[in-house]
Order: C-alpha cells, then structure tokens, then sequence
C-alpha cells in the first residue's frame, strides 16, 4: 500500500510502499481509508512539540474508510461497514479513569497517528471499540474532520458547561464545525481569529458567529465561556479578560505555548480555566448523533495522499480555510 512516513521529527514525511497490514487481530479491524483529515495534531508530531510517537509513523487520526476484514472477536461491524475512527485508539478499560468514564485520561492509552500507524495510508487497522458509524449524510471528505476537529470541539464546549455566550479563539476546522453546532443548540457564538484576518472573520459571520474579530480585541458582550483551540498560551489572559464571572475559559489544543504571567484579578470571581484531554466514546457518540440532526456542513479542502507535506505546510501558515483532508 502507499504511505507516508514520517521517519523523525523535523523531516517531510516521506513517500513508501509498505506491506497491506496483517490480518486484523481479535478486536480489530481493517479498514480501506477513503479520506483523512490534516489536524493540527499531526502538524506538533511532525514539528517534534508532541515528542514520544512511534516511528517510523503513519499519521493520521481523522479516518474515514470501509471495513474489509474483520478480526475474530468482532460482533459490531462487518465487511463494507462504514467507520470513522479518531485519535483515542486503545484504552487499558481496567485504571480507575476507565471504569469511571473518563478512558480520555487512562494512563496506558494508545492513539491513532501516534502510537498506532494512522490514516495517512491506503489501509489502517483500528480497534472495533474505537470505531464509530458515520451519519450517512456526510460524504467521505466531509466526515473526516467530524473525526477529531468536531468531537474535540465537542467535548471542549461539553465542558464549559450552559454557557449561552461562547467565543471561539482560533478559527480553524474545530471551531468552523463547532460554531454551527452552538448555533444548533442556541448558542451565540463571538469567533476570534488573528488581527488582519478579515477573510476568517466572515468566514465565521457566514457560519453564523454573531460577532467576529480579532483576538486582540474585546467582544461587544463578556462571554460565559472561552474555547481556545489556537496552540497560543497568550490567548489565556485574553480570554479571561473577555469572561464573565464564573466563566470558564477551555484550552482545547493538545499542545500550547507557554501561559504569560497575569493578575490574579482576571482570575478572580470563581473564573475558571481547564484543558481537554482526548475524547470518550460517549463524547463521539454524542456528537455525531447531534451532527446527524444538526445542519452541520463541513468545509474542506482536500488533498491527494502525496500531498500530505504540502498540506501540513498550509495549515502551519494558516492558509487552509476549514480542515485538510487527504484522499488516497
């Protein structure tokens, strides 16, 4: 099968033709990928700020494909079954973060594009558990994004609680998707991008953002919450700044700069800041029935496999409006 390989941290992935990976095991599956989104995840493994992946590596962890074998413990799916799979690949399901819900946080975790070979491939093997049904009304490239850029938006605004007025810092594929799921829900969304991206900020107005700005300034009203999905430590202070009290403030991405020193003023009046971990199943099985329901559209850009570098480049420069995806 065509692959691309990241070989060490700091390289251009490289183009190879490895083997078809071997018969699926007990609970896994094997899955002909039909598309792969680019998330900003891949781009901290292949830049090295993610620093204990696997390699030689396959990225990839929004995957959309069809099953074409099964392993012999696997009741759920079947040949030709359409599955997404996300960046939680393999849970321990026996720590006390497992049995309490929270397999986000098991300490023997296993993710895809990281610990497992991903999605950048003409083939990928998944785990049965960590496989979820696509809405039929999202087309291959459509879903791919749901796979990581939607259900971590999803959890980062689960998290924030009833907040009515939430602004969205960075706005990428995760807070494109998540700003249309807010709506649904009767959410106003204020969006956030950097100063002089007009472009992205009708991007956001187009999507249904109320308000739409730079991250250098302050929204017309305070928020309930703030969900920064910008890897920038700096935008912290910002959002605490722009947060009412008892508000929270949601840091989404996997990696961030450095937080800057702030007055304890910002945080005062039971303000609240937290990040967001991976996700549950339960997390992705909600969403993706709210994304079946929801007038939800996915803007994408796709690429062909052997592109991957340069897409990963266009997403470093913020020149990708909506999500990459690559399509084998």
């Amino acid at each position: 099968m065509r692959a691309m390989v990241l070989s060490a941290a700091h390289r251009p992935l490289e183009r190879q033709e490895l083997s078809e990976p071997p018969r699926p095991e007990t609970t896994q599956v094997l899955i002909r990928v039909h598309a792969c989104g680019v998330c900003r995840t891949d781009l901290h493994i292949v830049d090295g700020e993610l620093t204990r992946p696997k390699l030689p590596l396959v990225p990839g962890h929004e995957i959309v494909g069809s099953v074409t074998a099964v392993g012999e413990g696997v009741a759920g799916l079947h040949p030709g079954d359409r599955v997404g799979v996300p960046w939680l690949g393999w849970s321990c399901g026996e720590c006390v973060f497992c049995r309490s819900g929270r397999e986000n946080l098991c300490s023997r975790a296993r993710f895809t594009g990281y610990d497992i070979d991903g999605g950048y491939a003409e083939y990928a093997l998944a785990d049965e558990r960590y496989c979820f049904a696509i809405p039929t009304k999202f087309s291959d490239i459509e879903a791919a994004p749901l796979m990581c850029a939607g259900l971590i938006g999803y959890r980062a605004l689960r998290l924030a609680g009833d907040a009515e007025r939430v602004g969205l810092y960075g706005f990428g594929a995760a807070a494109h998707i998540l700003a249309q799921v807010a709506r649904y829900l009767g959410k106003r969304v204020y969006a956030f991008t950097k100063p002089g991206d007009t472009a992205g900020q009708e991007f956001a107005r187009s999507l249904g953002a109320v308000w739409a700005g730079s991250s250098e300034e302050r929204p017309p009203e305070t928020l309930d919450a703030a969900l920064i999905f910008a890897p920038v430590g700096a935008l912290v202070p910002a959002a605490l700044a722009a947060t009412t009290k008892g508000g929270t403030v949601v840091c989404a991405g996997i990696h961030m700069s450095d937080i800057p020193r702030f007055p304890y003023q910002l945080l005062w009046e039971e303000r609240i800041v937290r990040s967001v971990a991976n996700l549950t199943r339960q997390d992705g099985e909600q969403f993706l029935a709210i994304a079946a329901r929801a007038p939800i559209r996915t803007t994408t850009t796709p690429f062909a496999l052997t592109e991957a570098n340069e897409a990963l480049a266009r997403l470093r420069d913020g020149t990708i409006v909506g999500a990459g995806v690559l399509v084998p």
